[in-house]
């Protein structure tokens, strides 16, 4: 994951309401690797940050876009790369609440435990990240106190045990991570794939799925990086791919031989599942990125599938 030289950011303006903000971590593979999304309606939000190395870009776009004075700063969940940089837009906008789950809230005031994972678990990447900035405690709220006329927030715990989603009465879905990562790779090559990190809980992702597709959103915007018409669609897409994710990690397991085993199951599953058709249309290091990304979700659909003890 060596530095390049990245385009600072890329913005789609996908209509009156909806701006899309593609950032680009200084890291081989991850050139508009996270989107940090404006919506204006009722409210004007900021959805999502980015981590903080990328949080000087997105003050240009926001600037660029004449984005002055956002309402809410609202965060599906806290991981570095949607949310490391959510203490630069609260000094950047004083005005503006930063809302996300209560269990989150101690992290996002003292950021070091939530860094020293990060730092555990991703390694050099988490690291290139940049450091978390502390968000002041008066400046956040609980998802649980925030009130829009044309907005709602509901838990989507999953991908990680904080997860929320925010859906607007217009049917746009910001749902994070909560219906998996969709990027676009290729015109017609689609490029889904589960965001199952360990600790993993098959049932509790499901119930979230089902939450999203109960709520009956039209357009879905994933945190990386696509946006999707036909919303329950994809979602429905996606639970379908975490069943056959199950089934196929399952009887891979079955054969025992533990050495290799995430490797095999990524191998299968990239020949096999019909959502990463897209992946060979990545770039070298952006597959390497997936790659890394895959196998990761693979382990902790191996966590969730060992007999308990």
């Amino acid at each position: 994951n060596g530095a390049v030289a990245l385009m600072r950011y890329h913005i789609k303006r996908h209509s009156d309401r909806l701006v899309q903000i593609l950032l680009s971590p200084p890291m081989a593979g991850f050139e508009e690797f996270i989107s940090a999304w404006v919506y204006r309606g009722d409210i004007t939000a900021i959805v999502d940050t980015g981590p903080s190395v990328t949080s000087g870009d997105l003050l240009a776009a926001l600037g660029e876009i004449g984005l002055t004075r956002p309402d809410y700063i609202l965060l599906t969940h806290i991981h570095i790369d949607h949310a490391g940089g959510a203490g630069d837009m609260a000094a950047a906008f004083p005005e503006a609440p930063v809302v996300c789950h209560d269990t989150a809230l101690p992290h996002l005031i003292d950021p070091e435990k939530l860094w020293q994972g990060t730092v555990k678990t991703l390694g050099e990447t988490g690291r290139a990240y940049g450091p978390i900035t502390a968000v002041p405690k008066d400046r956040l709220l609980d998802v649980r106190d925030f009130s829009a006329a044309d907005m709602i927030a509901f838990p989507t715990p999953g991908h990680a045990p904080h997860h929320v989603s925010f859906l607007a009465d217009d049917g746009l879905l910001f749902a994070g991570e909560a219906g998996g990562v969709s990027i676009d790779l290729h015109p017609t090559a689609p490029y889904l794939r589960p965001a199952t990190p360990p600790k993993f809980f098959m049932e509790t992702s499901l119930a979230s799925i089902d939450r999203l597709i109960e709520a009956r959103p039209q357009i879905i915007c994933y945190g990386h990086t696509a946006m999707k018409t036909e919303a329950v669609t994809w979602l429905r897409r996606h639970r379908e791919q975490l069943l056959r994710w199950q089934d196929l990690i399952a009887e891979e397991m079955g054969a025992g031989e533990e050495p290799g085993l995430v490797g095999r199951c990524a191998e299968r599953l990239k020949n096999t599942d019909p959502l990463l058709e897209g992946l060979p249309f990545a770039s070298p290091a952006a597959v390497r990125r997936e790659d890394f990304f895959i196998q990761n979700s693979i382990r902790g659909f191996v966590g969730y599938l060992q007999p308990r003890t």
